[in-house]
Order: C-alpha cells, then structure tokens, then sequence
C-alpha cells in the first residue's frame, strides 16, 4: 500500500476513527459523502479545510480496508 500521509488515527481524537490530518474529519464522513453522491468539489465547499488530496486518500484508505 502507498503511503497515505494525510490518514490519521489518535485515540483522542473522534474516537481513534480514521480521520484526515489529525481533524475531526473522518474517513467514514467522507465515504459517505460520495456515496450519497456529492461530488469532490461539493466536499470541498462543504468543508473548506481539507484538500482534494485529503478526499483521494480517505478513498483509497477506505478501499485498502475492505
């Protein structure tokens, strides 16, 4: 797996979920946006303190876990 530098997981923080840069953003909520089908740049409006980059690997994190 290549290095996904923007997942993190503290026990502090959201629980120890999955989250992006140490925020309380969690993979799952990003999931589940684009299931629900909002796109990345909706996302992006949405949460304005993330980046396309944080949205990919949350993606491909959440592949590499199923």
């Amino acid at each position: 797996m290549e290095q996904l530098d923007r997942i993190t997981q503290q026990p502090d923080v959201m629980g120890g979920k999955a989250c992006i840069r140490g925020m309380r953003v969690t993979v799952g909520m990003v999931v589940g946006q684009i299931g629900a089908g909002h796109s990345i740049e909706e996302i992006l409006l949405d949460y304005p303190y993330i980046e396309r980059e944080d949205i990919l690997q949350a993606l491909r994190y959440a592949a590499w876990r199923t």
